[in-house]
């Protein structure tokens, strides 16, 4: 299986702890993201425009483990940006997992094999590595080419090593089904020990914006992709469930607080894929946020969204309540021929709000804001043995 047993175990164990406690709010997955620089620009990226005063910040390691500490969530997938940026990321990740949190560090894998003597295999780590197809789909992704041969040779290394490896797919209008199986027969083939994938989410900012894929795309396109899958033994990382929901057969909601997302800017509200404010705490988040306002049929923005930052979860608190439901998805795959389940009404859904504008000058400000107050700078001259100082005034 993808997700290793005790793994499989100590989130199950985690997750009906909460339903007996009576919890109706709780987090899944933390979502971290220390940076957002990137060393890549893709086409339907939204994460990484920003101004460089932006840019240049980064989370701490304590931050990052007083985020772990406050979510307390068992898997903590680490995102960006590139992560591997970071010069404290090794740090961040032996912090982490010493705690025994599940990480995945998702990488776009251009750094990759210079950083690999910084980690050691784990059963507590996994590399998640973007891949979106073969070299030309890739490639045409990320809007550059040879990225999806260092990629590879990536995969490869780290598993000679001895590390856990996933890959990360996100798949978009014009993909083709028979080549997306191809791919992931390509994969399983590399030796990746499981596959994340979702449709894109259509970032506003991204500078890409005819290739989002609408619901009812998405659910054709993944039951396309399962039924040239049956038989094969592709692994996936996520919940059977959650496939099931991809090609059309669950009538989920989105569960936002499921995987909440600390960036260098706070925890982010309401979701991963959509900052409309942001809380300090993860306590602030979780009460004082108007979740109902946000989902599709909620919000424009949501609209179209069926990835699995905002369904997984959904789809793994459904398991708990329906056992023998996801046992026979998970024996027999997910469905391919019935009708699809009626798509969620957006008649009364409120219309988008844009505050990216507003939330960076904001930001902007709060960072002169900390900028220690400069003084007299002093200069240090050494002649024969005695040290001279010179005062000059600040630039």
């Amino acid at each position: 299986m993808a997700v290793p047993l005790m793994q499989a175990v100590r989130v199950g164990r985690y997750v009906v702890k909460q339903h007996l406690l009576g919890r109706k709010r709780y987090p899944l997955v933390l979502m971290l993201e220390p940076l957002f620089r990137c060393n890549l620009a893709c086409a339907g990226c939204g994460k990484i425009d920003y101004p460089a005063q932006i840019l240049n910040q980064r989370l701490s390691v304590q931050d990052c483990l007083d985020a772990d500490a406050e979510a307390d969530a068992p898997v903590i997938a680490i995102a960006g940006g590139e992560p591997l940026l970071h010069k404290e990321m090794p740090e961040i990740v032996k912090g982490l997992t010493a705690r025994k949190k599940y990480v995945y560090l998702c990488t776009n894998g251009l750094l990759l094999e210079k950083k690999l003597d910084d980690y050691e295999p784990n059963p507590f780590f996994s590399w998640d590595i973007h891949l979106d197809g073969d070299k030309a789909m890739h490639d045409s992704s990320v809007c550059q080419e040879g990225v999806y041969e260092r990629a590879v040779s990536a995969i490869r290394k780290a598993k000679e090593r001895g590390f856990r490896v996933s890959i990360n797919c996100t798949l978009f209008d014009g993909a083709q089904p028979e080549r997306v199986a191809r791919f992931f027969d390509e994969v399983m083939a590399l030796g990746v020990d499981g596959v994340m994938t979702a449709p894109g989410y259509a970032y506003e900012r991204a500078p890409d914006q005819e290739h989002f894929l609408n619901r009812q795309k998405t659910k054709q396109l993944f039951r396309d992709i399962f039924r040239l899958g049956k038989g094969k033994k592709w692994r996936f990382t996520q919940s059977p469930l959650f496939l099931n929901f991809l090609a059309g057969n669950e009538n989920y909601h989105c569960t936002p607080w499921g995987k909440p997302l600390r960036t260098v800017f706070g925890w982010q509200r309401p979701c991963y894929l959509l900052g409309e404010g942001y809380a300090k705490t993860f306590r602030e988040l979780m009460d004082d946020t108007a979740w109902e306002q946000y989902g599709t049929g909620a919000y424009e923005k949501c609209a179209d969204c069926m990835v699995h930052s905002g369904y997984e979860s959904t789809a793994v608190m459904d398991a708990v309540k329906r056992p023998w439901h996801i046992a026979k998805v998970a024996l027999f795959g997910p469905e391919t021929e019935k009708p699809m389940v009626p798509e969620i009404s957006l008649e009364n859904q409120r219309p988008a709000e844009y505050k990216y504008e507003t939330q960076v000058a904001e930001q902007v400000t709060l960072l002169e804001s900390r900028k220690p107050a400069r003084g007299p700078r002093v200069r240090v001259h050494k002649a024969e043995t005695k040290t001279v100082e010179v005062a000059d005034a600040a630039d």
